[in-house]
């Protein structure tokens, strides 16, 4: 049984000073997916049942695979910092780091992968 006060306690486990900022990046990539979201489902939806030949032809033009790279990019860099959050707050100390490096990890693979599939359509 601890006989310390809530100020004792907190004391040492002051603010990271990353909240506003973090606040902050997560609003901006809120707000670009939500004007590239309708910009991706109306670019993106015509093409489906689509033959192949069809699809490529159509993301090799600039405006259709510009929207899903930039829908890809956001997209992952947006579950990136929201999935580190929740990792900070539900995971205990000994596996944090490595789910922390695990997902961001992850996540620029599947950027990566993404962009690299729209550049090979495209170019």
């Amino acid at each position: 049984m601890s006989y310390l006060t809530d100020l004792k306690r907190a004391t040492g486990h002051g603010s990271a000073r990353e909240g506003t900022h973090r606040h902050w990046t997560m609003t901006k990539s809120s707000v670009a997916l939500l004007l590239l979201t309708p910009l991706f489902v109306f670019t993106f939806g015509p093409m489906l049942g689509r033959p192949h030949l069809e699809v490529i032809v159509y993301f090799s033009q600039p405006f259709p695979a510009i929207v899903a790279a930039l829908m890809i990019m956001t997209g992952f860099m947006h579950f990136k910092n929201g999935i580190q959050v929740v990792i900070e707050d539900y995971v205990d100390q000994p596996g944090r780091e490595w789910a922390i490096i695990l997902t961001t990890v992850l996540s620029y693979a599947a950027a990566a992968a993404g962009v690299f599939a729209i550049a090979k359509i495209a170019l």
